[in-house]
């Protein structure tokens, strides 16, 4: 049996609101919309991974902060993290962790997302 990625599943009190976000702060483009008044569901594609937004119900609770059980986060490759930061955060963007050297070659970062969501960027060096 042979795996591929298929999609990303997140779930948000304002999906609308959550997709503007990852579409203004990651270039990510909006897909599909399902349902009219409430949306059901947003799709978008970022960086060719298909990311599905769905409108929760108001009584769903968020996650615990991390470390936590499940998906913990999604992670979006850059060219130059230096960069990429600093953009976020003059658009307001909530740094959880600055920009840390994980190894030769590896710097990680990690913003906070519409409710509560988990964003690593990382910058990946080839090592010649």
């Amino acid at each position: 049996m042979q795996y591929a990625c298929d999609h990303v599943h997140l779930r948000s009190r304002d999906a609308v609101k959550a997709a503007a976000f990852y579409v203004e702060t990651f270039g990510a483009r909006a897909v599909k919309r399902v349902g009219a008044d409430p949306v059901q569901r947003m799709v978008l594609d970022l960086g060719g991974l298909t990311v599905f937004i769905e409108q929760a119900p108001a009584e769903t609770t968020p996650a615990t902060r991390t470390p936590c059980l499940g998906i913990e986060h999604i992670g979006l490759r850059v060219a130059n993290i230096d960069a990429a930061m600093a953009e976020l955060a003059a658009r307001g963007v909530t740094v959880r962790t600055g920009i840390t050297e994980r190894g030769p070659g590896l710097r990680i970062a990690f913003v906070e997302g519409p409710d509560g969501a988990l964003i690593e960027i990382l910058e990946r060096r080839s090592e010649d």
